[in-house]
């Protein structure tokens, strides 16, 4: 093998590498931006739900709890269910704003 043959097989290898550093980066890039629009649904879900809360009367949220829930809200807990950090992130936003307000109404002891 000649210094141009391994100057040239090394060129290639730098090139594949290169192709897949290229790949893993934009992998990633795609990954982080999927995870920031879920963030990002779910904090607009966190606040529907503590809206929801903090305008509805007492009568109004013990009438909605006898409710079935909708198609929309079985998916999200469906969702939810299945996915622990999502499910951490909706709570730990919704449970005092919600809880509160529950209490306040005489829905929990």
């Amino acid at each position: 093998m000649t210094c141009a043959d391994l100057t040239a097989q090394h060129d290639r290898r730098l090139d594949v590498n290169k192709s897949i550093g290229a790949a893993v980066m934009i992998s990633t890039l795609i990954v982080a931006g999927a995870a920031s629009a879920q963030g990002m649904l779910l904090d607009f879900a966190a606040d529907k739900v503590i809206k929801k809360y903090q305008t509805a009367t007492c009568d109004e949220l013990k009438a909605q709890k006898k409710d079935l829930p909708t198609d929309k809200e079985k998916e999200a807990i469906e969702f939810l269910r299945n996915d622990s950090q999502a499910r951490i992130f909706f709570i730990n936003k919704i449970a005092a704003p919600v809880l509160n307000k529950m209490f306040d109404c005489g829905m929990i002891p």
